[in-house]
């Protein structure tokens, strides 16, 4: 125990608040303290680490890239609490997929100190519908399981985004439900039905909930009303950019384990100025990210920032911290993260009372926050 870290607060656990005391090395050594409120006490709010399934960039760099840009994007989101990521690959040709893939397939077996820890890839497109890009270079493609099985050599495919409604895509979710990738639904035309049957067909969720897909209408209620009458996961940007509150809020209400993703690109982080997404150049601008014809192109959100608007919105902070860490592990089915218990990783945050962070600590390395 003479190695082990210790940090004092309200520690937020599966069963709920304890004051008290969290003992770790690499991993929860001990949970000490006694149940209570935290409004009934001034200390700290100690979380578990978040968890961001979509990242495409940060620090100025862009997961497309390759290279060393992961690992810089791994960095800029650790000290923004992020302790474990799905690196977010763009629409794009083969040849730069495969390049992207080798450099975050480096980076998943091993982390680098100070950064996050990538756990795979989240491939939204190339198996999209042309005709729904939002942000996405216009490469979108009928799927190809020998596409997946050779990128899949390359990193550890965790997520892909796909349009159902193309012909054969069903048949392709299935496919890769059964070999135990999650399919999210995004990007897409489809209608209700079309949602219906692909979450028959194995899909676990949807990408960016409301953004890139069919919208709601009580006589059509398109891919958005597919989420809300059916999912039990769906992502969603809490930027407050790309869903007005009261979507959230109504999207809270329908989808009980809907998680918050930021879609951050290489502008996170960085001044406003003129940034890459893929092979697209997107310009920061009042906290946004957009294309140069005014189309939303990804955020600059982090998420200590998701979890400080959801509680703006109203929710909890033990609320907010599971959309922003619990769920996701979940939905990946990773089990030792985005929860505080003896055994589980060492991936944890330090809060103020008015939610800053403090203190982050990935797989208990505390982290450097001063070039956050």
């Amino acid at each position: 125990m003479s190695s082990a870290k210790q940090v004092h607060g309200n520690v937020l656990t599966a069963d709920g608040w304890v004051k008290g005391d969290l003992h770790f090395d690499g991993r929860v050594l001990d949970i000490k303290g006694v149940a209570a409120d935290p409004a009934d006490n001034r200390d700290d709010y100690i979380l578990p680490g978040f968890i961001d399934l979509h990242v495409h960039g940060g620090g100025g760099r862009d997961v497309m890239d390759a290279g060393e840009a992961v690992h810089v994007i791994a960095r800029m989101h650790a000290r923004h609490g992020t302790t474990s990521m799905l690196a977010t690959t763009m629409t794009s040709p083969m040849s730069d997929l495969e390049q992207a893939l080798q450099a975050i397939g480096h980076a998943c077996w091993s982390r680098r100190s100070g950064t996050a820890r990538v756990l795979g890839v989240h491939l939204e497109g190339p198996y999209i519908n042309p005709g729904k890009l939002g942000a996405q270079p216009d490469y979108a493609q009928a799927a190809n399981l020998a596409e997946v099985e050779r990128l899949s050599a390359f990193a550890p495919l965790k997520l892909i985004t796909v349009a159902p409604e193309i012909a054969g895509h069903l048949e392709f979710v299935k496919v890769l439900s059964n070999a135990g990738i999650r399919v999210q639904i995004g990007h897409t035309l489809g209608t209700y039905e079309d949602g219906v049957a692909a979450l028959e067909h194995g899909a676990a969720g949807f990408t960016h909930l409301f953004n890139a897909m069919s919208s709601f209408h009580h006589r059509a209620p398109g891919m958005a009303g597919a989420a809300m009458a059916h999912a039990e996961y769906s992502e969603l940007i809490p930027d407050l950019l790309h869903v007005h509150p009261g979507a959230i809020k109504a999207a809270l209400r329908a989808i009980p384990r809907l998680y918050c993703v930021t879609d951050s690109t290489a502008a996170s982080g960085m001044p406003d100025g003129d940034y890459m997404l893929g092979r697209q150049t997107v310009y920061k601008c009042l906290g946004g990210v957009r294309l140069a014809d005014g189309t939303l192109a990804g955020s600059t959100l982090t998420m200590d920032q998701a979890l400080r608007n959801l509680v703006e919105l109203g929710l909890d902070i033990a609320d907010a911290s599971r959309r922003v860490s619990t769920y996701a592990a979940d939905y990946l089915g990773v089990h030792d993260r985005g929860r505080l218990a003896v055994g589980a990783s060492a991936d944890v945050v330090v809060l103020d009372r008015e939610l800053n962070l403090k203190s982050v600590y990935v797989e208990g390395e505390e982290i450097d926050l001063t070039h956050a």
